[in-house]
């Protein structure tokens, strides 16, 4: 019994898992924190720092939630949602003021924005406001990571087609480093990538390739099923 209700929640944590990473991406499917998503990826870095921020918000916003939502009255539920992520918000904006304070000025406005990112809201409304603590933590978790690898390779694409490099603005987070010079310095730069159209551009090279890529798995899965059915008969 203990062998079963183990291995139940194990895949329980690995649907969540897959579908903050990849079936229900917050970027590529729900479409979710457009404003931050456009303008802030200008740069690898950028992207993957408000990830990560908003990553700390979600997880512990999901697991407070969690806890709470037996006290929390149904008619207010959703000023206290808010309320709680901005308390958590604003700590993170603290930290990030206090000691990435060159990327803290980078960010502007956008770290504070995530109180009223639809994200979060839809996340402890959907998911941690009905299962426990430790899911809705890890659901937070997950779903955030979904956002960072999109949020990175959005924003390492077009730091890469806009100025020909790498990791611009990691001495901003690590001092001493620098960023990596992909093309050549002489490279003059692609400034449509850099602007908000080049942001829209991009992300729907990058839906069209999850959406390719989920049709040719769908495809070969069909191709395969005929098969094993005839073996087995």
């Amino acid at each position: 019994m203990p062998d079963i209700s183990l291995a139940m929640k194990l895949a329980e944590f690995r649907r969540i898992a897959a579908n903050g990473l990849w079936k229900q991406n917050t970027s590529l499917v729900q479409i979710l924190g457009l404003c931050p998503l456009l303008a802030v990826t200008t740069t690898l870095v950028n992207g993957v720092m408000l990830s990560l921020a908003t990553i700390l918000v979600m997880a512990l916003s999901g697991a407070v939630i969690s806890s709470l939502r037996n006290l929390i009255p149904h008619e207010i539920r959703i000023p206290v949602f808010i309320l709680i992520v901005a308390t958590l918000v604003t700590v993170v904006d603290l930290l990030f003021n206090a000691r990435l304070h060159q990327l803290y000025l980078v960010l502007g406005i956008f770290i504070p924005l995530i109180t009223t990112n639809c994200i979060v809201l839809a996340r402890v409304e959907a998911f941690a406001n009905k299962n426990p603590p430790l899911q809705s933590m890890f659901d937070g978790v997950f779903m955030g990571a979904g956002m960072l690898w999109t949020l990175a390779l959005l924003g390492g694409l077009r730091e890469l087609i806009g100025k020909g490099t790498l990791l611009s603005g990691i001495d901003m987070v690590i001092p001493g480093l620098d960023p990596i010079q992909v093309f050549p310095a002489e490279y003059p730069g692609f400034l449509l990538a850099m602007l908000p159209p080049g942001a829209f551009i991009v992300l729907g090279c990058l839906i069209a390739w999850k959406n390719w890529a989920e049709a040719r798995v769908a495809l070969r899965n069909m191709r395969v099923s005929p098969t094993a059915g005839s073996r087995h008969s």
